[in-house]
């Protein structure tokens, strides 16, 4: 059992785990149970100190803050299955938040407010209005279908030839669109698996998705959607 908590200590703080020293705010905690859950699901490990050494706790006392946390402050509430490790006299509890098929799951930010929280490498940050519609759209099942008119093929254009990145608002800018009109084309082509997201704590950024070899030697690289206006892409 040992060897086992010490691997997992070796990984690091990573998208799927988190080192907690100690947990005194039932609320705070509901924020990493939450962005684990909304996102690929992941460990805490509590008595842990962020340099990865063991400090030990007291498992009951953990296991009361981290059950509020997830049933009363996780809304809707997380499942987590609870493991208590001895490390060398020392007791490390173990949280396992698997991946949640009832996302979006909504925790207290510091003013008090529930947001949805997702894991992005080791830090929990805040999704946003674009993420929560895809998520929304992809629970629906439904098909998307649309035409890549101009505002799409000089987003496509920026992404592959100008810059791997751009951002909501400078999408509408050189689109000379609105940005509920940049959103609904951000949130189709995401759901399309055309580009996709990278959430940071400066913002959120868009990006090409890489293409698989059978759409890059294909006429169309994107074959499920009808362009129109060939000549300006």
């Amino acid at each position: 059992m040992k060897s086992y908590l010490k691997s997992l200590i070796a990984e690091g703080e990573h998208l799927q785990q988190d080192f907690k020293f100690a947990i005194n705010d039932s609320r705070k905690i509901a924020r990493s149970l939450a962005a684990f859950a909304n996102t690929e699901g992941g460990r805490l490990l509590v008595g842990v100190k962020d340099n990865g050494r063991v400090a030990g706790v007291s498992s009951d006392e953990e296991f009361y803050m981290v059950d509020a946390a997830a049933k009363r402050y996780c809304r809707p509430p997380v499942a987590f299955e609870p493991r208590e490790h001895d490390f060398d006299g020392k007791t490390v509890v173990e949280i396992i938040v698997p991946k949640s098929d009832k996302k979006p799951h909504k925790a207290p930010a510091k003013d008090g407010k529930y947001k949805v929280y997702v894991r992005v490498k080791d830090q929990n940050l805040l999704a946003n209005r674009i993420l929560l519609k895809v998520w929304l759209r992809q629970k629906k099942n439904r098909g998307t279908f649309f035409q890549l008119k101009e505002p799409e093929q000089k987003l496509l254009t920026w992404l592959n030839n100008k810059e791997n990145c751009i951002t909501h608002s400078k999408f509408s800018r050189i689109a000379s669109i609105s940005r509920n009109k940049a959103e609904k084309i951000l949130v189709n082509l995401i759901v399309l698996g055309i580009i996709d997201i990278n959430l940071t704590e400066n913002g959120a950024f868009y990006f090409l998705k890489e293409q698989t070899e059978e759409h890059e030697t294909h006429a169309n690289p994107y074959p499920h959607i009808q362009k129109t206006n060939l000549n300006s892409f």
